[in-house]
């Protein structure tokens, strides 16, 4: 079959590299072994174009993994097994000439660079190539936006490597943190509150960068508790949210949030029968929300680099603040974005790559989660409390996640009670069942079944 890849040599294209820069970067190391540690942790074999280059460096890492010595001759005896150069003689010239005409080793940080920065430039190139070819064999244009975004998303995110760190300047990281979190600014860096004052001091609100948990059985309101949490961020705090509603469409979302918001029964709501009151609280509701930072998507079976994708579309307008929460209802309806042997190991790579784009976002992620049947069922559990072995489909949902938070309305299960047991249909629980931050613990709400909203209780709460 014929070879339809596009060539850049067709495209009036060269790759761009600098061999004196790599090769003073290779000799600088063979000079001191301490720049030779640093090249280790800053540079990957493939950041040099030469072929001979990256043979080199290749050798040069395996030789100090090995605690080898590395040196003129024991590089030279390691090239000469490897076919790179015609022979032994062929690798001395070549490595002793590089050891020789080094510009200034106090300039390597110089050299690093410019290697660093050629190599980035060429992967654009190839990035361009692909996206290129992609045009070729596929004619559906989101999918192919979606497929560029994300290969110059790798691009940069592969210019941020973090390095070993002393304690000491963790020590002046943390302090400068304190000063920020105790300053005018605070807002800018301390945990998001959630609107429900006693959750946000067991959390100390939403941790930026933490992947949280929202679990429930199915009635409890979940959901409903979710866009509480997302209409106070986004409404009290002036923080974008975005919600990924894989279940529900964008006009339901809507209906929910004017409805909690504008205290109108749920399904006079949906069905229209508003009386005049209800039609005034519905124009003040729609004033309050009209200019609230929330974005709603319904695409169903999404993955986690779509989601990506579609925040960063955001992020990256300048008219537009950069988005600050992100809700998932529900995790289990999502897709991965890469094929597994089993639903199990798919929700493990899922929840995986959620922790990750908390932490590249910086922003706190809430997931909706599903629960197992089994708080319904085990014997000596007749209060039907979930618990963190409730989780469905993974033990990685509760690896991976910061925070998880159970929602429980025992009212829901007054039916199965006895008659002295009737709990109180207004209450709810969410449970703190882990906090990577704190303590766990319980707080309780109220719960408007009407109006689907929850709400504070001053009440003492419990640690859980």
């Amino acid at each position: 079959m014929a070879d339809n890849s596009i060539s850049l040599s067709s495209l009036g294209i060269q790759m761009p590299y600098n061999m004196q820069a790599e090769q003073s970067v290779l000799g600088a190391a063979l000079m001191d072994e301490t720049i030779l540690n640093r090249l280790i942790t800053e540079l990957e074999p493939e950041m040099f174009y030469s072929e001979q280059n990256r043979a080199v460096y290749g050798e040069m890492r395996r030789l100090f993994s090995e605690s080898e010595a590395v040196d003129v001759i024991t590089l030279v005896d390691a090239l000469a097994q490897n076919g790179v150069f015609k022979g032994a003689d062929d690798a001395k010239i070549y490595i002793t000439r590089i050891a020789e005409t080094v510009p200034a080793i106090s300039n390597v940080d110089s050299y690093i660079k410019i290697v660093r920065e050629k190599y980035q430039t060429r992967r654009l190139i190839e990035a361009a190539r692909d996206i290129l070819q992609q045009t070729e064999e596929e004619s559906d244009a989101d999918l192919l936006l979606e497929s560029a975004e994300q290969k110059l998303y790798d691009i940069r995110n592969g210019q941020e490597r973090s390095g070993v760190k002393t304690i000491q300047e963790s020590i002046l990281e943390v302090i400068d943190t304190m000063q920020k979190l105790s300053g005018a600014d605070r807002d800018k860096y301390a945990g998001i509150p959630t609107g429900f004052n006693y959750l946000d001091t067991v959390l100390t609100g939403l941790g930026r960068s933490d992947l949280i948990i929202l679990a429930a059985r199915p009635g409890m309101g979940k959901t409903s508790f979710a866009l509480n949490i997302a209409t106070n961020v986004a409404r009290m705090q002036k923080i974008p949210t975005i919600i990924f509603s894989l279940e529900m469409t964008c006009e339901q979302l809507t209906d929910r949030i004017l409805s909690s918001t504008a205290g109108i029964d749920s399904q006079a709501f949906r069905t229209g029968r508003l009386n005049n009151s209800d039609w005034n609280d519905f124009a003040n509701a729609t004033s309050l929300l009209y200019n609230v930072p929330i974005y709603m998507d319904d695409s169903s079976g999404i993955s986690v680099p779509e989601i990506k994708a579609k925040i960063r579309q955001i992020n990256q307008d300048p008219k537009k603040e950069k988005i600050g929460l992100v809700i998932i209802d529900y995790l289990q309806l999502m897709q991965s974005a890469k094929r597994t042997e089993s639903r199990v190991q798919e929700i493990s790579d899922i929840t995986r790559n959620l922790k990750i784009m908390a932490k590249e976002l910086n922003v706190p992620v809430i997931a909706l989660s599903q629960l197992s049947r089994a708080a319904e069922k085990t014997a000596g559990r007749s209060d039907h409390r979930p618990q963190l072995s409730d989780l469905r489909d993974s033990g990685s949902i509760e690896q991976d996640a910061d925070v998880v938070l159970f929602l429980y309305r025992a009212a829901y299960y007054n039916s199965q009670n006895g008659e002295a047991e009737q709990a109180n249909e207004n209450e709810a629980e969410c449970i703190v069942a882990k906090n990577r931050h704190g303590e766990t613990s319980v707080v309780r709400l109220g719960w408007d079944g009407a109006h689907t909203r929850f709400s504070n209780l001053d009440e003492i709460h419990e640690q859980y």
